[in-house]
């Protein structure tokens, strides 16, 4: 019997593992449907059997074409590890290169059975956000990875680790892509069919950039949201309502949040499995199933002025109608659906059950694909009607205001072009904090230790709190904000899996606490510390419906900056760089790329710090300052006083006035 370590640098088996039978107690992933033709079948079970040998292929094709038949995809189920997967502390990995057992650690804390979504389907959230496309891609990037040195680069295509190549200490030890597709190739069918033939996969944002960290990862921009909006509307969270859908994956933080921030928050979910886990974890407070219950529950906490979370078991379009019938004023109402992701098991249609629909969605398509359109008409005009009440509805970026405008639902403004209500880009997090490089800065401790946690969250509190001290009026809030977050992080209870941590900062905020960490490894207070981000972040994603929506140079349909930013990133430090198709909302809307870092303490850690962490921000604060945003100009001026390398083109205003002769 093989250990951990034996079974990694094993890769595949030279004999066959037991054939292992479908665990019904895991979340599953919905079938797929089916989209390939005959010959193009035969074409995905030669794709899946070329990762073994050929002695093992009349024993492994009918196992794969019952996969292929029975859920859309070949998953290898096989090939299970028989061994936990979570984050380890990164010394029980084996390997020759720190920085490589580091990466090891992050595949397997996003594959975590309490983290993913979708486990065995190595899905770990949005629905369809793969970290690989099957079990045998899995092993032998495992595999890679404690074998490489650090003069070795290894390749990843969509998944498949194409393979170890020569390269240097300075180089990223991954490069990473996700669903590069050409363009004409990129429309939600195109998904279905080539990932069933497995040539590619949706990565999601850090699903398949390994540097999703649960759903903490969201909870702090869920939180500054919904802060935010409350301010907007100039009410004190206290006795406010929020409501919004979803407690899979990402849109679990959602009740979290909003017990942060204050409010009642009421959040439906379909899957009953998904709202078992949430409310297990301590991430939803209660949960209804009756909505008479529900109606009298947020009575009683919004006369209380309660702190509560309630989840719905049941769907989000009964609760809009139902408060609307009783006559409960919503403050705040948003959707986290995965609606990127609408035909597959991202939306499910009101009046059907959770079962019912995914048998709709695998054997009738269109039917299904009909009733989520109908679906989303009824919960627009739901929502109009709240909004008519004053209910402040914001996208939360899940392309719920695409979706339903391309279902032909009433959410255009009087222009007929523009949607009814913006995106929380729009109106919250690019002007309040994008613009002026505030993003979502992460770390895990590779020590596995939640002392070492602990220390982190200390030491970033100084950084912060001695930033906050110089500087300038304009992000005075926002350095506050994540003070008292950072503050209140250990008492929220917010780690699912690894040892991390997330906390809105800008360059500066990112580059002195990474600098911090550093030093505290060097003298021996902590452990290897991993550095990230969320692909949600000021320069990182092209999303001209979330990220770049509060771009209005008509530049927020092009993806220089997410490429300029990975090609940027894998020359100044970064441990591992990755660029996704579609992450976020939907495939073929969006370009984002991300990054890993390992501190280890050394000089030459410093130095890459600061040099990529750096351009990571000011590369989207400056193309923000070129669509004309006046929070990033006045940010990137501050920036090339603090760095006189920098030196940025900008913009120079046209008098309105001048083009209306």
């Amino acid at each position: 019997m093989l250990d951990f370590k034996q079974t990694i640098l094993q890769g595949i088996p030279n004999e066959l593992p037991q054939k292992k039978e479908y665990d019904t107690s895991i979340n599953h992933a919905p079938k797929r449907k089916d989209i390939l033709s005959a010959e193009e079948k035969k074409l995905a079970l030669q794709n899946a059997l070329r990762y073994f040998e050929p002695q093992h292929h009349a024993t492994l094709l009918p196992e794969f074409k019952e996969e292929l038949n029975t859920y859309g995809r070949i998953y290898m189920y096989r090939f299970l590890p028989d061994y936990k997967i979570y984050a380890r502390p990164i010394e029980e990995y084996p390997g020759k290169s720190e920085q490589a057992k580091a990466i090891m650690l992050m595949i397997q804390n996003n594959l975590d059975h309490a983290v993913a979504q979708h486990p065995h389907e190595l899905i770990t959230y949005g629905g369809n956000g793969a970290v690989f496309q099957n079990w045998a891609q899995y092993t032998l990037v495992m595999k890679y990875l404690a074998e490489m040195t650090d003069e070795q680069t290894l390749v990843v295509y969509s998944g498949h680790p194409m393979g170890l190549f020569p390269s240097h200490k300075d180089a990223p030890r991954v490069v990473v892509t996700n669903g590069m597709m050409i363009p004409n190739y990129s429309q939600p069918d195109d998904w279905e069919k080539f990932n069933a033939l497995g040539v590619t996969q949706y990565g999601q944002m850090t699903a398949g950039s390994y540097m999703y960290i649960g759903p903490q990862g969201i909870v702090h921009g869920t939180t500054i949201t919904v802060l935010n909006g409350f301010r907007k509307i100039k009410k004190e969270p206290k006795g406010g309502l929020f409501v919004t859908s979803g407690l899979g994956g990402m849109s679990g933080a959602q009740p979290k949040a909003g017990d942060i921030a204050g409010c009642v928050t009421v959040c439906a979910e379909i899957n009953p499995k998904a709202t078992q886990t949430r409310h297990s974890q301590g991430w939803v407070k209660e949960v209804i199933s009756d909505l008479d219950q529900l109606a009298q529950r947020v009575r009683e906490a919004k006369k209380n002025k309660e702190t509560v979370s309630i989840g719905y078991d049941g769907n989000i379009v009964e609760v809009w109608e139902k408060f609307d019938e009783e006559n409960i004023h919503i403050d705040l109402g948003s959707d986290q659906t995965s609606l990127h992701n609408p035909w597959a098991g991202g939306y499910y249609p009101v009046g059907l059950s959770y079962e019912e629909s995914n048998e709709l969605m695998a054997n009738q398509p269109e039917k299904f694909k009909a009733a989520v359109q109908k679906s989303l008409i009824r919960q627009v005009e739901a929502i109009n009607k709240h909004t008519a009440k004053g209910t402040y509805f914001f996208d939360y970026g899940n392309a719920f205001l695409l979706e339903s405008s391309r279902a032909g639902a009433d959410i255009f403004a009087e222009n007929g072009k523009d949607f009814k209500y913006p995106s929380y880009v729009q109106d919250i997090m690019g002007p309040m904090c994008f613009d002026y490089g505030f993003g979502p800065f992460r770390w895990v401790c590779a020590s596995g230790k939640a002392e070492d946690l602990a220390k982190t969250d200390k030491i970033a509190t100084q950084v912060l709190e001695e930033l906050k001290q110089k500087a300038p009026k304009e992000i005075q809030q926002q350095m506050q904000d994540n003070i008292t977050w950072i503050k209140g992080a250990q008492e929220n209870k917010l780690v699912v899996g690894s040892q991390a941590r997330i906390l809105y900062a800008d360059a500066e905020g990112r580059m002195k606490i990474a600098e911090a960490f550093n030093n505290a490894i060097d003298k021996g207070e902590i452990g290897y510390v991993i550095l990230g981000r969320d692909h949600h972040d000021v320069s990182g994603t092209d999303s001209p419906y979330r990220e770049t929506s509060n771009i209005y140079d008509g530049s927020q349909f092009t993806a220089d900056m997410a490429i300029q930013n990975v090609i940027g990133d894998s020359f100044r430090g970064a441990t591992w760089v990755s660029i996704h198709n579609g992450g976020g909302v939907g495939w073929g809307e969006v370009m984002n790329g991300g990054f890993g870092m390992v501190l280890d303490g050394s000089r030459e850690a410093d130095r890459r710090l600061k040099s990529m962490l750096f351009w990571d921000v000011n590369n989207g604060i400056s193309r923000r300052s070129w669509a004309r945003n006046d929070e990033a100009i006045f940010a990137i001026k501050r920036a090339m006083e603090i760095e006189p390398n920098l030196k940025v083109t900008l913009p120079h205003k046209v008098d309105s006035a001048l083009l209306d002769d």
